[in-house]
């Protein structure tokens, strides 16, 4: 495309064009944008009363729960992709009344849900596809509850299912043991809600650290620093329901991942209370501590398996003034790649996001999505982007987006497109594609598949997968493309074996092939706990059981006594059984902890025997 040509196409596009004043989204007051929070602000709330077991939800996320848990109840699905049967471990113990009197004692009547309507919505996952039967919901309101909670299932060998926002995409937040619903089967797990802890403990507005619960929501937390001239590192499009908790136990990363990283460089402190009961500060606020062991990465991703995360300390990024949001359409996925190559190299400091879409999501979105609009109606096109950027120069990034997109449009990167000139267009753009897995669900079934993958192979497994159902479903390709994230969603009217059977093991398979991830940040969850050797070799996976045992020590980890029932009579303590899943999107851990100085009081000298030789009297005992 020639220059002229660029800037006529520029001009009609509005916000950019040259003789206009009016560019992004920019409208300051005491200094910080007023206008950013609004577009960002992307669902709406449900009033909090409708939902008092989890806290805010999306709109969509609750509509389509409903009508995806009713599809799965007409079609006798358990939960997951498949039918697949989890067994129940023998070593759980059940339920009984005076455990719900215990219960009341430490959190009261309102703190214990036994109501079946309430308990049900804890029960199924928002897509309704992973269901449990769990026939008791507490709702601790402190740490010391959570405590107190975890200490009493540990002696009773109760299974607990902590849950945060229910968001999850892998079925990590359904408490699977009971997921048979029958008179004749006794609850044998109890759900951990922390949408009760739900406060802000102190802001510094100097340096943007936010100290909160872990059931805090995560568009609360947004609207609140940014009330204070901050932003969240992290954004999501389930931020309307989430928990910040869960976001932390799963390393969740969104669509500011380019921007500001993983949670990893953001998190700066925990609290955490073990399987035991035992609350670990580690709620530091402090940028650099070099004093041992940095232990809130052990938990950061952990999907529960090591604790119930608390509390967090979070750095915050400032609020930049100046944001434009540009919707663009590319004729192919070379000039995709080339485009954010483009990005990175001219926008750099300014660039918030980079999001890919093919055109089947833009049309399964115009189908099924109410309220939106596609920009470019008449738009041909193979492939859309969404770039943002945030900067704190509105007349610098004006300028800088503007010779980005002319000189885009000259090399034939970018096809055609438009620039929101307001809020309400920013937030239809956003709406898109944060939509499409919400679009999705109201097909009916889907498969979804969050893969990591080279950025130049990442649409190769759209293309092949596509080859593979034919007319069976539609397969959807979009995501983080600056993260090489990919959201491989295969749609179908109803779940099918056969459907499933061409979808898996080659999902897997393939982008093992690729040295990818089968989980960039959804984690593993029900779903794919049996699939991390896609992604990790059988060495890596020793270390890591090394490392836990070794390093995090028995009550961590002991990988080594679950299920066994042998070593659980030779040690001559009952193991504490607890299944973690703090978010809505974690993996199924059953987590047996035994002390060994407390099986054999006289084998531990006072000033520490040696790991090997505690190995060794266990061995010897056994």
């Amino acid at each position: 495309m020639s220059r002229r040509a660029a800037e006529r196409l520029l001009r009609r596009l509005g916000p950019l064009a040259v003789e206009q004043p009016a560019r992004g989204i920019t409208h300051t007051q005491n200094g910080y944008s007023n206008n950013i929070v609004n577009s960002r602000r992307r669902f709406h709330c449900v009033p909090s009363s409708q939902y008092p077991q989890h806290g805010p939800r999306t709109t969509g996320a609750y509509d389509v729960q409903k009508s995806a848990g009713k599809a799965s109840e007409v079609q006798k699905r358990a939960f997951g992709t498949a039918a697949t049967h989890v067994p129940r471990n023998p070593a759980y113990a059940v339920l009984n009344s005076d455990d719900v009197s215990y219960f009341k004692s430490i959190l009261g009547d309102s703190g214990v849900v036994q109501d079946e309507d309430r308990v049900a919505v804890a029960n199924v996952d928002w897509m309704g596809k992973y269901r449990g039967a769990s026939q008791l919901l507490l709702l601790p309101k402190s740490t010391t509850g959570v405590s107190k909670i975890l200490s009493y299932c540990n002696s009773r060998r109760l299974a607990v299912v902590p849950q945060g926002g229910n968001t999850g995409l892998v079925g990590g937040s359904v408490p699977v043991y009971d997921e048979i619903r029958s008179v004749s089967i006794p609850c044998l797990q109890v759900i951990v809600s922390l949408a009760g802890m739900d406060k802000i403990i102190s802001f510094d507005n100097v340096n943007g650290i936010l100290t909160c619960e872990a059931g805090c929501v995560l568009e609360n937390l947004s609207t609140f620093v940014e009330n204070e001239g901050f932003i969240m590192p992290l954004d999501l499009g389930a931020k309307g329901s989430c928990h910040i908790g869960g976001n932390v136990s799963t390393n969740a990363g969104g669509l500011r991942f380019i921007r500001y990283g993983s949670l990893h460089g953001n998190v700066l402190g925990l609290e955490v209370v073990l399987a035991n009961g035992t609350v670990l500060d580690m709620l530091t606020t402090l940028r650099k501590d070099n004093t041992g062991y940095d232990l809130k990465h052990l938990f950061i991703g952990s999907e529960g398996s090591l604790g119930v995360v608390t509390k967090i300390s979070i750095l915050t990024p400032a609020k930049l003034p100046s944001t434009n949001v540009a919707f663009l359409s590319c004729n192919d996925y070379i000039s995709c790649q080339k485009l954010l190559l483009a990005a990175r190299r001219n926008l750099g400091e300014i660039l918030s996001a980079f999001e890919f879409m093919d055109h089947h999501c833009i049309d399964l979105a115009m189908r099924h999505l109410e309220g939106v609009q596609n920009p470019l109606p008449a738009s041909p096109y193979k492939f859309y982007v969404l770039i943002e950027t945030t900067g704190s120069d509105e007349s610098y990034d004006k300028s800088k987006l503007e010779a980005f997109l002319l000189r885009s449009m000259e090399d034939g990167l970018v096809a055609d497109g438009v620039i929101a000139q307001d809020i309400s267009q920013a937030s239809n753009f956003w709406r898109i594609r944060e939509g499409i897995s919400e679009a999705s669900v109201k097909v009916g079934a889907v498969y979804k598949y969050d893969l990591s993958i080279p950025v130049e192979k990442l649409y190769d497994i759209v293309e092949e997968m596509r080859s593979r159902v034919g007319d069976n479903a539609d397969v959807l390709g979009y995501g983080h493309l600056g993260d090489g994230n990919l959201h491989l969603n295969i749609v179908s009217s109803k779940y099918d074996d056969n459907l499933l059977a061409q979808i898996e093991p080659f999902v897997y398979e393939w982008t093992s092939a690729q040295r990818g991830s089968v989980s960039a940040e959804h984690g593993l969850g029900l779903m794919k706990a049996e699939k991390i050797h896609y992604s990790k070799s059988s060495e890596a996976v020793s270390a890591i059981d090394g490392l836990h045992q070794e390093t995090a020590g028995p009550q961590f980890n002991p990988k080594s006594l679950q299920g066994s029932t042998s070593v659980c009579t030779v040690l001559k303590v009952p193991p504490i059984i607890l299944q973690l899943n703090v978010k809505g999107m974690d993996l199924l851990y059953q987590v047996q902890i035994s002390d060994v100085s407390k099986a054999f009081p006289g084998s531990v000298r006072k000033d520490g025997t040696d790991r090997r030789e505690l190995e060794e009297i266990v061995r010897s005992r056994s």
